[in-house]
């Protein structure tokens, strides 16, 4: 287990805080930790099962979404910047993309259930830019909170009384790619450009 908390760390030191809080969700990067290539960051203690409510409101697992490449990312919509932008690069990059190459499916996994119910998730995922598949989830505290146990991830809510939204949540901000058998197959940081992920995605997927 002192492997996995770790791994955490070192995860969480590569993502950046999303939120309009001063306090980051990790420690700091130090220089040098960026993994080098896409094809080295397959850890197999990252992903598991996830059992959440779908942006349509039906239950869903992972089971669901086995078949196919799939990207999970963690945020939630009153995200101010952080997850709007990694979404947007995440749609870039499926533009990139040879026409008729396979694209990943994409999951959105709020980690504030408080506030996205399926209704505003399925408003939220049609932004502009967004990728085109894609699935919001949501789910109760504790499912929330399983499936970003699985996955080594973070968040915190931080209280912001002065703000109109009252509280701003704190998250890892990283993308995984899954692989048809749920399996991590990489992952991508905020230093990853759409050029990045179309290139990784052409080596892992063909």
């Amino acid at each position: 287990m002192m492997f996995g908390r770790s791994l955490a760390l070192a995860l969480l030191a590569l993502a950046p805080a999303c939120s309009d809080s001063a306090a980051p969700a990790g420690p700091t990067a130090a220089a040098g930790s960026k993994p080098s290539g896409c094809l080295t960051r397959a850890y197999p203690e990252i992903g598991g099962p996830i059992a959440l409510t779908a942006h349509t409101g039906a239950a869903v697992t992972e089971a669901d979404f086995k078949g196919r490449y799939a990207f999970v990312y963690f945020g939630f919509t009153y995200c101010p910047d952080v997850c709007p932008m990694t979404l947007g690069t995440l749609g870039a990059a499926m533009r990139l993309l040879p026409e008729g190459a396979p694209r990943p499916a994409t999951l959105l996994i709020s980690v504030d259930p408080d506030r996205d119910t399926p209704e505003a998730l399925a408003t939220y995922i049609t932004n502009n830019g967004f990728p085109a598949d894609m699935t919001g989830l949501t789910g109760s505290p504790d499912a929330v909170r399983a499936a970003a146990d699985a996955f080594k991830a973070d968040f915190s809510r931080i209280e912001q009384p002065e703000s109109l939204a009252g509280y701003t949540m704190d998250h890892t901000s990283l993308v995984y790619l899954m692989d048809p058998d749920w399996k991590l197959k990489t992952f991508f940081t905020h230093t990853d450009t759409a050029a990045d992920i179309a290139a990784c995605l052409g080596e892992v997927i063909g």
